[in-house]
């Protein structure tokens, strides 16, 4: 049963997020002649204020621009 798990930052649409589920769950399919039914996708909504690269968080970042 492949488990796929993504990690990104809060603030796209359901209809975005559905859109990733079925092509995730597709490619899957494709790559690895996995069953769809086995298919597992675990999406995890990070803040913005969570989520840092070199000391500086995506919110902190998204301010200054």
């Amino acid at each position: 049963m492949p488990l796929i798990e993504v990690s990104l930052v809060e603030g796209r649409s359901p209809e975005q997020l559905r859109t990733l589920i079925s092509r995730l769950t597709d490619a899957a399919e494709d790559a690895l002649g996995a069953p769809r039914a086995s298919i597992r996708v675990i999406l995890r909504e990070v803040p913005a204020a969570h989520w840092a690269a070199g000391d500086v968080t995506i919110e902190e970042r998204d301010k200054e621009q």
